[in-house]
């Protein structure tokens, strides 16, 4: 009866901001506090994290939800090692979402974040020992948080310095699900999601920080440099791929990367390749990374490069095509077959 009333608050929240403010008004919002603080019964606690989770959609909800101490009790659940998996990695996503608007944090107390992101780090510091669910909900909660520039620039602040996870994560073939939510993850921090003059951050450190996480993953690997990585990204499954067009596309706006992709040629071939993917979705990621590397060159000294002509021709043919056309789409029309008696 208790989730089914949360179900009900929920639903009233989610109609518009003034009703929103009346159960806000009502203290209604509290009910979710003590579901939550009380982790006896898993299923309940479960069943209201799922409901608040839902309400955590909702575009105003950061700013009633955060003016309470709910995000405390979500950083507490967790933190408790006692509380199972799947409860952990639901409030784990609760607070993404949370944060996922740079309304968020001028609502809220940098330290409840960084004790948040703190507990977040906890989880992939001992990924050996823990579900892969709670490492992959981790890793897209960093993803949401990182959609602003506030919260990018937090991931990329030292301490906590969590970024170095999804950086890391998202170059280590070991374990699919792990690399591709930590590459959507890195896609996102790098600017992906936000406006085109909002993906690099107005912080120098946080920026540097990015580039050498990078550039460490690089030389940790058997490829060496970023350059050879992103190609063997792009090289894997289509999924994989997808995700590698969302890093590339954020990450190339970045003079220093859109350098190591231009040094590799093989990189600007698979971009530029109208039938390397077959799907609708891989084909608009790949269009939308080929386009990004195309605006990064033409705003960069790289432009007047002579050894770079003929891959701006490539980009610019590429980018006039379309997502969707073949380099030739030719259509073979059925032709009539003319010949003497003596042939039949």
């Amino acid at each position: 009866a208790r989730i089914r009333i949360l179900s009900l608050i929920a639903k009233l929240f989610g109609a518009s901001s003034c009703t929103a403010t009346a159960i806000r008004d009502s203290n209604l919002l509290s009910l979710f506090e003590d579901e939550i603080k009380d982790r006896k019964d898993m299923l309940k606690t479960l069943s209201a994290l799922e409901v608040l989770y839902e309400l955590a959609e909702h575009p105003h909800s950061n700013m009633f939800l955060l003016k309470t101490s709910l995000l405390q009790h979500i950083t507490d659940v967790i933190n408790d090692p006692s509380a199972d998996s799947i409860v952990r990695s639901r409030a784990s996503l609760i607070s993404g979402r949370l944060l996922s608007s740079a309304d968020a944090f001028m609502t809220i107390e940098k330290s409840c974040v960084t004790n948040l992101l703190l507990a977040i780090d906890k989880i992939l510091r001992t990924e050996e020992s823990q579900n892969t669910d709670e490492i992959e909900s981790a890793l897209e909660t960093l993803g949401l948080i990182g959609t602003t520039t506030q919260g990018a620039c937090l991931l990329l602040s030292d301490p906590p310095n969590i970024a170095r996870h999804v950086v890391e994560m998202s170059f280590d073939r070991q374990g699919r699900g792990k690399h591709l939510a930590a590459l959507h993850a890195l896609g996102s921090i790098c600017g992906v999601d936000r406006q085109e003059d909002q993906m690099k951050l107005d912080d120098p450190q946080a920026e540097e920080f990015l580039k050498r996480l990078v550039y460490s993953a690089a030389s940790n690997s058997p490829k060496l440099t970023p350059s050879a990585l992103l190609l063997s990204i792009l090289q894997q499954d289509p999924d994989v791929r997808i995700a590698g067009y969302r890093v590339l596309s954020g990450l190339v706006v970045r003079e220093w990367c859109l350098r190591e992709v231009c040094s590799k040629p093989e990189i600007i071939g698979i971009v530029t390749d109208p039938k390397m993917e077959t799907t609708k979705l891989g084909m608009e990621a790949r269009y939308a990374c080929c386009v990004a590397i195309n605006k990064a060159l033409s705003s960069s000294h790289l432009l007047h490069e002579p050894s770079l002509s003929e891959l701006i021709g490539k980009l610019n043919e590429a980018v006039r095509r379309g997502p969707y056309l073949s380099e030739k789409r030719q259509r073979v029309e059925a032709q009539p077959v003319v010949g003497t008696m003596e042939r039949f």
